[in-house]
């Protein structure tokens, strides 16, 4: 595999990191929304993605693509507070399902990951450069 690949693979990577943060981001920014129904509550999103490698003979086809974004299965938090316009008959209102302190750790890790991919793309420029200059 060479150089020319890295760009590929750490490129799709990059726009996947970019994607899951915006996924964190949203997540965040509902996670202390109340609703009427456990239907409407908002629900986690994660971002689901696949490394993929097509071809020996063709090495730039490889990288990262999503799947797609999926809801998070944990149960909705029940909050009684009946003076909640939003509040049910039996009183209750609907949070969402966001752990923050885990759509931070979340954060940190798709950040640290875009930042070495960027590094990545710095080296293997640097070593394109590198080898270019060999001639003179």
């Amino acid at each position: 595999m060479g150089l020319l690949a890295n760009f590929q693979i750490s490129g799709s990577a990059m726009s996947a990191q970019s994607i899951r943060l915006n996924a964190i981001a949203s997540n965040m920014a509902n996670a202390e929304t109340m609703a009427g129904s456990a239907e409407e509550a908002y629900r986690a999103r994660q971002t689901v993605f696949q490394s993929y490698f097509h071809n020996q003979a063709r090495p730039a086809e490889a990288g990262v693509r999503m799947l797609g974004i999926v809801e998070s299965a944990a149960p909705v938090r029940e909050v009684y507070d009946p003076e909640n316009p939003m509040a049910n008959e039996q009183g209750y209102v609907f949070t969402s399902n966001v752990d923050t302190v885990e759509e931070m750790v979340n954060m940190l890790s798709s950040s640290r990951s875009y930042q070495n991919n960027v590094e990545v793309l710095n080296t293997s420029k640097e070593l394109m450069l590198r080898t270019l200059s060999l001639g003179n």
